[in-house]
C-alpha cells in the first residue's frame, strides 16, 4: 500500500461521512505531518500489509494517478498488472483477485 495525497481534508473538502466517523485530518504540509496521518489510518482501518508513504510533493501519485484512491497490483517484474477505477465505488475485488490468480 502506499499512502498519498489526502483526498478529503479537513481545511480543503470535508466529506460528511468523515465527519460522522470522526475522520478529521489537515492537510499535510510536512512530510512529518503526512506520516502521521498516514499512520492514523493504518491503525485505524487495521492494515496488516506493509504501508509506504508518497513524499510530501506527492511524485508517486503524480505518477500513479491515485487520486482519488486506486487500487494497483504490481507484477514481480514492477509491472502493472492491474488498476482499478477510481475508489471506493470503482472497486471491483473480483478483478484484483482474477489478476492475482493470473500470476502477477
Amino acid at each position: 500500500m502506499v499512502y498519498i495525497d489526502e483526498a478529503h481534508p479537513s481545511d480543503i473538502w470535508q466529506m460528511e461521512s468523515n465527519v460522522h466517523e470522526g475522520v478529521l485530518f489537515r492537510n499535510p504540509t510536512t512530510a512529518i505531518e503526512r506520516e502521521q496521518v498516514a499512520g492514523a489510518c493504518v491503525r485505524n482501518l487495521h492494515i496488516a500489509m506493509p504501508a509506504l508513504i508518497d513524499s510530501i510533493n506527492n511524485q508517486v501519485e503524480r505518477q500513479y494517478t491515485g487520486w482519488p484512491d486506486r487500487l494497483y497490483l504490481i507484477g514481480t517484474d514492477g509491472r502493472v498488472r492491474y488498476k482499478s477505477e477510481p475508489g471506493p465505488f470503482g472497486f471491483e475485488p473480483s478483478k484484483l483477485s482474477a489478476a492475482l490468480s493470473a500470476g502477477a
